[in-house]
């Protein structure tokens, strides 16, 4: 966690740090990435990032959480918005979609997301992971539970299990319009809205089926 004396900073001073550990980690991953690289690039003394911080994963791990903070903010509409009213795999692909085009409008957000799940130390990523998956968790599982109370998914459905998919698949879809090739069979980059529309509602289809509720809509 951030010292004392990183709370006292001016917010714009603390973005500044923020925004470059984001690029730095996003770019290089948390063993490569260079403290020296993040201070030059705040305008900061690197002896002040540890003044900020305990250490390099101390900083790895705020940045990760920040960076969940920001993507969770811009996803509430879809974490919140869901009522009933509409079918809830309609309502899925169309968050999924939108997840999608805010991954490709936010390299930096996109670089973290990678960095923080594909890094290679068992302990850094577990470190990182648990604060991430925690608030993935925080926002899924009361949509989840929304779409059991409105009938969309089973009352008997496992819902840990549906969560442990969409823990697989967020981080995955996050990372495909970027890596030539990751999508498979059924591409999301480089294809008409509307097929990459109908892309999202067969990677759906097969994932909701065995939690769907029986006189399903």
């Amino acid at each position: 966690m951030p010292t004392p004396t990183w709370t006292r900073l001016s917010p714009a001073r603390r973005e500044r740090v923020l925004v470059a550990a984001m690029d730095e980690f996003g770019t290089h991953g948390y063993s490569t990435g260079s403290l020296n690289v993040i201070a030059r690039e705040a305008g900061v003394a690197k002896g002040s990032l540890f003044q900020y911080f305990s250490g390099k994963l101390d900083l790895f791990t705020y940045v990760a959480e920040q960076t969940s903070l920001r993507i969770y903010a811009r996803m509430r509409r879809w974490l919140d918005g869901y009522d009933g009213s509409t079918d809830f795999a309609t309502h899925l692909v169309d968050a999924l979609e939108a997840w999608l085009d805010y991954f490709a409008g936010h390299p930096l957000e996109r670089g973290v997301t990678a960095a923080t799940n594909m890094e290679m130390d068992p302990a850094v990523r577990d470190a990182v992971r648990a604060p991430v998956d925690a608030l993935y968790q925080a926002g899924l599982r009361p949509l989840l539970e929304r779409a059991v109370a409105a009938g969309d998914l089973r009352k008997d459905a496992d819902l840990d299990a549906l969560l442990s998919h969409l823990l697989v698949l967020l981080p995955h879809l996050a990372l495909v319009p970027h890596v030539p090739g990751l999508d498979g069979p059924l591409p999301l980059t480089g294809v008409h809205p509307q097929v990459r529309r109908e892309n999202l509602e067969r990677l759906i289809t097969p994932l909701l089926a065995d939690f769907r509720a029986r006189d399903d809509r």
